[in-house]
């Protein structure tokens, strides 16, 4: 499976971008989505993840009520991040990343967890 990220940009504070996350090679149909960030400096971190098969998503704290992850039903191959409200601290690299499953595991959060990367979008955030 391939991954490519794409709709990373500059934007101010308060504003919205989507990302996607389109898969080449096979379907997501029986994967474990997510979408992982990492700003200069800091660790790589979980952000929003969604189950193909069921829907379930997950949301980092820090990213509650302001982004949503979702999968486009008629393609198999694509998921999208929607972020609002966005804040100078969301300002990092994106990255999407995928397992073989149909659940999270307890350690959804860890990037180790997946195996299949995306080569990354980066999200500007000014103030």
């Amino acid at each position: 499976v391939q991954l490519q990220a794409s709709g990373g940009g500059s934007v101010q504070a308060g504003g919205s971008l989507r990302l996607s996350c389109a898969a080449s090679g096979r379907s997501f149909s029986s994967y474990v989505m997510v979408w992982f960030r990492q700003a200069p400096g800091k660790e790589r971190e979980f952000v929003a993840g969604i189950t193909w098969s069921g829907g379930t998503t997950y949301y980092a704290d820090s990213v509650k009520g302001r982004f949503t992850m979702s999968k486009d039903n008629a393609k198999n191959t694509v998921v999208y991040l929607q972020m609002n409200s966005l804040k100078p601290e969301d300002t990092a690299v994106y990255y999407c990343a995928a397992r073989f499953g149909t659940y999270f595991t307890n350690n959804y959060y860890s990037p180790g967890v997946y195996r299949y990367w995306g080569q990354g979008t980066l999200v500007t955030v000014s103030s």
